[in-house]
């Protein structure tokens, strides 16, 4: 690492804030100015001399510029529907934006922005978007043609105990978002728009049965880097069997899909918290490499762990590792520093290999050696 430090913003004090704050702060290479709104969020985020906070309204542009200025970069981790709003003060401000969306719309807001941009615009650094893209595209690179490229990401309880078998483990507007909007794929080598929560398929992994089905978002913007390169490619959301139909009931035939906030209190009202969960990462690619047909698969799964001492949940990790890898590779001059810069941009064993994206490393070794365990 560059041994001066950055000064950079993070805009959102939530779950996914708290641990990047607490990441970003643990290697003492910046300094880290943590806004939210609320004062009781910003309660939360840990004490430490290179953290100061400060209780800002993202609307207020004036006051967000003013906190911009002459700092390296700005982290959103605000919902879909507010992170635009610091993707236009990062432009104006001219510095370095990076966010966690999967949102389809702002991500297509965040590449205006950065035409002819003096500065790095890189939207989906989270988990899908982001590691998934990452992990994908490095598997592409092994072939010649490309057949089909699949990616599967499921956010799960390790213990399922309702109807849905989904506890909440990351934003309520988000999920329900990726649930109701189209969602992007190609079919036979075609680039079209697919709806959500449809072409349900159901498999199994290390003993226990999943469903996966459509989701929005997910890809990034992998259609465009892969059309007319591939001839199958589509990202589904992974749960348990029985999670798809229940939601398609409240969403459609409910029509709560035109009601979101009531949905969303529902939902948070009804489905507790959960930090003991499970994030699934399963891409399949398949296509001819020396005239023969091969399949190269990447499997993970990433479970809540203890770090400095505090439970973080595997969605919480997961996310906030994504976005300070990226966050730590842009000041290490491994990424563009300027325009727009894509998830696939990012080279898989720079990722991997980064002290933040080692939490995916170092999941994927253990659960090797857990199967090297289990056939001796």
């Amino acid at each position: 690492m560059n041994k001066s430090k950055k000064s950079v913003v993070l805009v959102g004090a939530g779950k996914i804030g708290s641990i990047i704050s607490k990441l970003i702060s643990s290697c003492n290479d910046y300094y880290l100015t943590v806004i939210d709104q609320s004062d009781e969020r910003l309660s939360l985020i840990p004490r430490h001399p290179n953290i100061q906070t400060y209780q800002v309204d993202v609307n207020d542009k004036a006051t967000l510029l003013n906190i911009l200025k002459g700092k390296f970069a700005v982290l959103s981790a605000m919902p879909y529907n507010l992170t635009r709003y610091v993707a236009e003060a990062a432009a104006e401000a001219k510095v370095h934006y990076l966010d966690l969306t999967e949102d389809v719309a702002t991500t297509n807001t965040v590449k205006k922005l950065a035409e002819n941009a003096e500065v790095a615009f890189i939207p989906q650094c989270g988990l899908a978007p982001g590691f998934i893209t990452i992990a994908a595209y490095e598997l592409t690179k092994k072939f010649d043609k490309l057949q089909n490229v699949h990616m599967r990401v499921g956010a799960l309880p390790k213990y399922p105990s309702n109807a849905l078998k989904y506890n909440l483990t990351w934003s309520t507007d988000g999920l329900i978002n990726e649930y109701c909007n189209p969602c992007d794929a190609i079919v036979e080598g075609e680039l079209i728009s697919v709806p959500p929560l449809e072409e349900l398929e159901t498999f199994s992994l290390d003993g226990i049965d999943y469903e996966a089905f459509n989701t929005s978002g997910g890809l990034g913007t992998l259609c465009e880097t892969l059309k007319g390169k591939v001839n199958n490619l589509n990202y589904r959301t992974v749960r348990y069997p029985g999670h798809r139909d229940v939601m398609k009931m409240l969403l459609q035939d409910l029509r709560l899909r035109d009601h979101k906030h009531l949905l969303k209190q529902i939902m948070e009202d009804a489905l507790p918290i959960t930090f003991q969960d499970v994030v699934l990462i399963f891409v399949n690619v398949s296509g001819w490499k020396n005239n023969s047909l091969i399949q190269e698969t990447y499997v993970n799964k990433i479970y809540s762990q203890n770090i400095f001492g505090l439970t973080w949940s595997a969605i919480q990790i997961t996310t906030a590792a994504g976005i300070c890898t990226v966050l730590d590779l842009l000041t290490e001059n491994k990424l563009p520093n300027t325009g727009f810069v894509r998830q696939e941009d990012i080279a898989f064993s720079d990722f991997i290999n980064n002290r933040f994206g080692r939490y995916y490393n170092e999941a994927m070794q253990q659960n090797e050696l857990a199967q090297q365990q289990a056939i001796a």
